[in-house]
């Protein structure tokens, strides 16, 4: 049974008391989000960080961006990082997973939660939604996001490599994970002790293999899924979208035993140039000697 909670179910103040000596990080992975990076930070300082005191820590991780995003996102209030700093012994590495795995390291939250920077209407509920169901029952190890995505004024809708690529392979792999909403949602946060555990995908495929790497750790009931109500962001045309969806299949089928193309895959699609999709993993932060060097200092 996985339990569904709302972020208007939440308190702050309770969830702050409830807090107690718990710290808590709040990642962004971001590239090229100049446009909207800044407002995400902003309002997470200075509702949750300065107002109440629920967040202690605001990390963006600038994955190779060509933009001002870097910039923007320290002027607004987060310690910003690039990715190519952290763990260089590993790689410069390239992709969200990548961006994630190497936020775990630099953090020092007891729970991180990781969000979009693309999205063009946050609110600090999504924060809230995310830490009230880990602060609050102590069996939870890792809760996802879900929301309403409303149809852009284009016509076009969000969700599609959901409905296309993950619900229907959860279905056939996973059918344990198929009471999630949205698997692939990009708003979710877990316990570090949970989270050090676990590989990091490199790439798109991240939401998918920690969905279901926490569920093979910890057990399905370890999941909690929380209603944070309405999203915008930017929706991607199809030709953007194939490499991700490619990503995420590959990553259903290595977790289901069906590894089929090693750490790195070419799209092929006809009238447009290859596209190389990187589906290496990182390992568990628990085996990386600079983390353990960490703890232990």
């Amino acid at each position: 049974m996985i339990p569904t909670f709302h972020h208007a179910e939440f308190d702050l103040t309770a969830l702050v008391e409830r807090k107690g000596t718990q710290t808590i990080s709040v990642c962004l992975p971001a590239r090229n989000e100049e446009r909207t990076v800044g407002p995400i930070i902003e309002a997470v300082r200075t509702q949750l960080v300065e107002r109440v005191g629920l967040v202690d820590e605001l990390i963006v991780i600038d994955d190779h961006s060509t933009d001002r995003t870097a910039d923007v996102a320290g002027a607004a209030g987060a310690k910003v990082h690039a990715a190519e700093s952290i763990l260089p012994e590993y790689g410069e590495g390239h992709g969200k997973g990548e961006a994630m795995w190497k936020s775990l390291f630099v953090s020092t939250g007891d729970i991180v939660v990781w969000c979009d920077a693309d999205v063009l209407d946050f609110d600090p509920r999504y924060v809230v939604g995310l830490v009230g169901p880990l602060l609050g029952h102590p069996d939870l190890a890792f809760v996802k996001g879900f929301y309403d995505r409303p149809v852009a004024a284009d016509g076009t809708g969000g969700g599609r490599v959901t409905e296309l690529v993950a619900r229907p392979v959860i279905s056939l792999l996973f059918p344990h994970l198929a009471p999630i909403v949205q698997p692939l949602a990009g708003e979710y946060a877990g316990r570090r002790s949970a989270l050090e555990v676990l590989p990091f995908v490199q790439g798109y495929g991240v939401d998918l293999g920690l969905l279901v790497d926490v569920a093979d750790r910890f057990g399905a009931e370890a999941i909690g899924q929380a209603d944070l109500g309405t999203r915008v962001h930017r929706n991607r045309p199809l030709s953007e979208l194939s490499p991700q969806a490619m990503s995420v299949l590959q990553t259903a089928l290595r977790r289901s035993g069906h590894d089929l193309i090693g750490e790195s895959a070419v799209l092929a699609r006809p009238g447009c140039e290859p596209v190389t999709i990187a589906v290496a993993e990182r390992p568990a932060l628990v085996e990386v000697p600079a983390y353990r060097d960490r703890l232990t200092a």
